[in-house]
């Protein structure tokens, strides 16, 4: 994604709102209407902080989209969506600009900072100006458009010295209440988070426009693949046309997590029961792998293919095999498509998916070499077929898409058996029972995968996470994750309302390649623990604090947590060797001692796949 530089830092007055923004007195910034601009959006932001609930959010939204010029709305949609600034200065250079403009040494910045546990807030309070005037927006800087501020003030940072930037920073921090303080530091460290998901921004642009929400939602994805502007926000609102939604991609269908008790997992007879009770009969649903892959639409309309991950970018040219491919394969049946699938890199010797890992190596690479492309591959596991032509397929239930689905990719390989290559039917599998369901996620780790999915037949393909009917229409049942028992060595304090207390930890394993053996940091994690946990850990944090690094803390070893994670990776960029994915920590173990934790060659074994269990 590009975002357009302007040329140079702009002054306040060359960039003062013009045309509806304006008072009686063009020019005069004590005519800026108050409550407009930066001031109007930060306070949209407390409003949905107060909100409650999904429907008064939406409200909040549709009010501030109705009244906002639609270069202010472009922004607020585009951020709201998801969307981010990338950092525009580095978080020192935010830091230093803050210790100058409140005169405070770097010790007390630093304690203030970690007693209220956000940098923008912590910014915010201690330079903000109360004055009544830039309180209510009336400052003529509050009410510079939020389009204005962006473009001209904020983007321009990316290519400004040190000096440059903290001055326009200080200018700015100088002129506006705490609240825009914190908006614009948000906007400047890329961290602007709100409770609001893209589906709440579509459904008040739905009430506003008229266009259907489903519509809205699609006309977001393109919305927001590039830098917004007045224009396209006017077409983001404009009438639908009859056949629009076949134009572009979809907003993707999300599977919910299905979990049960260890106790039930550990039972075949339970686990069916369980199955049974919440989903209902077994010959209602069908059953797929997990694929451990990047998730994405692809769309062939005549010679052009747009590849589209779940994180709505465009990855078509990281994976131009792909794209050839599916050339051929709308050539062979003859249509325009849509599918739905997951990426992955595959062994062709060993037919199965290599490590996530080696899928990495293909991100961010526009122009991938031959060499890698000959040694990560990528294929398309398709297991959905959303459009054919002018046809929307979605409506139709799972079991009539996945027969349109199966016949197309047939007809491509009989054409152009290359293809097969490439693209690949992700398998059904074998689901007579729920008593199946159950060994089939105990078998997936040795098919490479993450686990389960459970697909209802007669579902329509939806949007996000819907659950239509009492027991929903798309379920990933993913195995038990990997664990070992892990020392707790480092801490930091949290954010937010964790503030103040040691919330974020480094944990280490036993290195018993060297004798004697020494703990070895391996992973951070911060979630798994319950609010009364953290407080536990807190205390024994504070009591046992060697050394200090900045805001992290080295503790003396003495408490020993389960920790988590979906798989192992070798890595020369860590000191233990290697790397984990997604790390949380699954309980505290005061029945274990530090001399009793796991070594690495616990994680090293989780590198070689394990024959499937027996019953």
């Amino acid at each position: 994604m590009s975002e357009a530089q302007a040329p140079s830092l702009l002054p306040v007055s060359a960039s003062l709102p013009q045309g509806p923004l304006q008072g009686p007195s063009q020019g005069s910034p004590q005519a800026v209407i108050s409550g407009l601009g930066l001031a109007r959006f930060s306070q949209l932001l407390i409003e949905l902080e107060q909100a409650d609930g999904t429907h008064a959010r939406q409200q909040v939204l549709q009010v501030y989209f109705g009244e906002a010029v639609p270069s202010d709305a472009a922004w607020a949609a585009w951020l709201l969506s998801g969307e981010r600034l990338k950092r525009l200065v580095p978080l020192a250079v935010l830091k230093q600009a803050a210790m100058v403009a409140t005169d405070l040494p770097d010790w007390a910045f630093e304690e203030c900072y970690q007693t209220v546990g956000d940098l923008a807030e912590t910014i915010a309070l201690l330079v903000g100006q109360v004055d009544a005037a830039k309180a209510s927006g009336g400052s003529a800087m509050a009410s510079l458009g939020l389009s204005d501020w962006i473009r001209h003030r904020l983007l321009p940072l990316r290519n400004a010295d040190q000096a440059a930037a903290q001055a326009v920073i200080q200018e700015s921090w100088a002129q506006l209440a705490p609240r825009e303080v914190f908006c614009l530091n948000k906007l400047i460290t890329g961290g602007l988070r709100v409770g609001v998901s893209r589906q709440m921004v579509a459904a008040a642009l739905s009430a506003l426009s008229g266009v259907s929400r489903e519509t809205m939602a699609t006309r977001l994805i393109a919305f927001t693949a590039d830098l917004p502007s007045a224009d396209a926000f006017t077409r983001l609102l404009a009438p639908a046309e009859a056949t629009e939604a076949l134009l572009g991609p979809v907003p993707f269908f999300l599977a919910q997590s299905l979990t049960l008790a260890e106790e039930v997992l550990a039972d075949p007879e339970s686990a069916a029961t369980a199955l049974g009770q919440r989903l209902g009969p077994v010959e209602d649903w069908s059953a797929e792998w997990k694929w451990d892959g990047i998730r994405a639409q692809v769309i062939v309309r005549g010679a052009t293919v747009a590849i589209w991950s779940r994180g709505e970018e465009l990855v078509t040219e990281m994976f131009p095999e792909l794209a050839a491919a599916m050339r051929l394969m709308s050539q062979a049946v003859d249509a325009d498509l849509l599918l739905d699938g997951e990426i992955l890199v595959w062994d062709a010797q060993s037919h199965r998916p290599q490590p996530f890992a080696a899928l990495q190596t293909r991100l961010g690479r526009k122009r991938p070499s031959a060499r890698l492309l000959q040694s990560t591959p990528a294929v398309f596991m398709a297991y959905d077929l959303l459009r054919w032509s002018a046809e929307d397929l979605r409506p139709l239930a799972f079991s009539q898409r996945r027969t349109r689905l199966e016949a197309a990719v047939r007809e491509a390989g009989l054409h152009y058996p290359a293809v097969m290559q490439q693209l690949r039917l992700s398998p059904l599998l074998a689901l007579s029972s729920w008593q199946e369901a159950w060994r089939l996620r105990r078998q997936a780790q040795a098919h490479f995968v993450e686990g389960v999915m459970l697909k209802r037949q007669q579902a329509g393909y939806g949007q996000g996470r819907q659950k239509k009917t009492p027991q929903g229409e798309c379920w990933k049942w993913k195995r038990s994750p990997f664990s070992v028992d892990a020392v707790l060595v480092y801490a930091q304090r949290g954010h937010g309302r964790r503030a103040g207390l040691y919330t974020d930890y480094g944990f280490a394993l036993w290195d018993d390649r060297v004798s004697p053996a020494v703990l070895v940091p391996f992973a951070k994690a911060y979630s798994g623990l319950t609010d009364a946990e953290i407080r536990q850990v807190d205390q024994v944090i504070r009591k046992s604090i060697l050394e200090k690094f900045g805001p992290v803390r080295q503790v003396a070893p003495s408490l020993v947590m389960e920790l988590g994670f979906e798989g192992v990776m070798a890595s020369g960029r860590h000191k233990s060797g290697y790397a984990v994915r997604f790390p949380r920590i699954l309980r505290l173990r005061p029945d274990k001692t530090v001399a009793q934790a796991d070594c690495l060659s616990a994680l090293a074994a989780f590198l070689q796949v394990p024959p499937e269990p027996s019953e």
